[in-house]
């Protein structure tokens, strides 16, 4: 059973949205504004946040980005704008994912559901560190260092390097890391590809002119290896 916290104002969306995923044997929690919806993300911690943008005291983008200061909670961003600039810009601000209103409490179920498989929650135990050079990825802690030293990351930026320190040396493309890190397999934008990895290359210490460990693929994608196997 997973405990989810919906933020939405919206009393005729609210009501059988919180019956409908009871119903799918979750335990949902429900605020109508976006500080309450924040006090109750930190003192109850759900697994998981449904976060509508249009809310009465703030902006949902803006109460995402004080829940990204202080949690690494799970968020999928509701809208009502399907446009890929407003898509970006939730996914940018820290989202792990969003649903077009109007939606179906089905649609949420199975959004909800993927994003917690890849959560922390749902590293299995016995998965091993990974190690490429210097860079140590380790799913279980969650923690990453380089040269022995910590690098602090977003639950994003941690799954996408996960993602590429699994498969070094191969190039991957943005289709693929947007179907397996974001679990968005009927499209999206390279965009926040590209922003993702400009974020970790300069925790990397790097950038897209001097490589170390990311190396962009022109026109392909990006390819992880240690800096004595580049060139």
């Amino acid at each position: 059973m997973a405990r989810l916290l919906l933020i939405e104002d919206d009393l005729t969306i609210r009501t059988p949205l919180i019956r409908a995923l009871r119903e799918r044997g979750h335990a949902v929690a429900a605020a109508s504004t976006a500080m309450a919806g924040l006090r109750d993300a930190l003192d109850d911690r759900p697994d998981l946040v449904v976060l509508d943008l249009g809310l009465p005291d703030l902006d949902g983008r803006e109460l995402l980005r004080m829940l990204r200061a202080v949690s690494s909670v799970p968020v999928i961003v509701a809208t009502a704008r399907d446009d890929e600039t407003e898509i970006v810009r939730v996914l940018d601000a820290g989202a792990d994912d969003y649903v077009v209103k109007p939606f179906t409490a089905a649609q949420l179920d199975a959004r909800a559901r993927a994003v917690l498989r890849r959560g922390p929650s749902g590293a299995g135990t016995s998965d091993p560190a990974l190690v490429v050079g210097g860079l140590r990825v380790d799913p279980r802690s969650r923690q990453v260092t380089l040269d022995g030293a910590p690098i602090e990351l977003t639950p994003r930026e941690f799954d996408l390097l996960h993602y590429l320190a699994g498969r070094p040396g191969q190039v991957i493309t943005k289709r693929e890391l947007l179907t397996e890190v974001w679990q968005i397999p009927y499209g999206g934008a390279d965009k926040t590809v590209d922003v993702h990895l400009s974020w970790l290359r300069r925790k990397l210490g790097e950038s897209a002119q001097e490589p170390r460990y990311l190396h962009t693929v022109r026109g392909v994608g990006v390819r992880l290896e240690p800096p004595a196997a580049a060139g």
